[in-house]
């Protein structure tokens, strides 16, 4: 299942760095995972300060 960011984000670019498929980029306000290629790993999630990433 992949993993979605949640509006908490505050766009400090950490998950996308830690995205090992590099499926992560920013969006409108808030980063973004292109749901086809996450491959549910985690990275993000364990990078957030903020907790934003979590499985759908």
């Amino acid at each position: 299942m992949a993993y979605k960011i949640s509006d908490e984000c505050i766009s400090c670019g950490a998950c996308a760095e830690a995205c090992p498929t590099g499926c992560i980029s920013e969006g409108d306000g808030k980063y973004v995972i292109n749901a086809d290629e996450c491959i549910s790993c985690g990275s993000c999630a364990d990078a957030c300060p903020v907790g934003a990433p979590a499985e759908e």
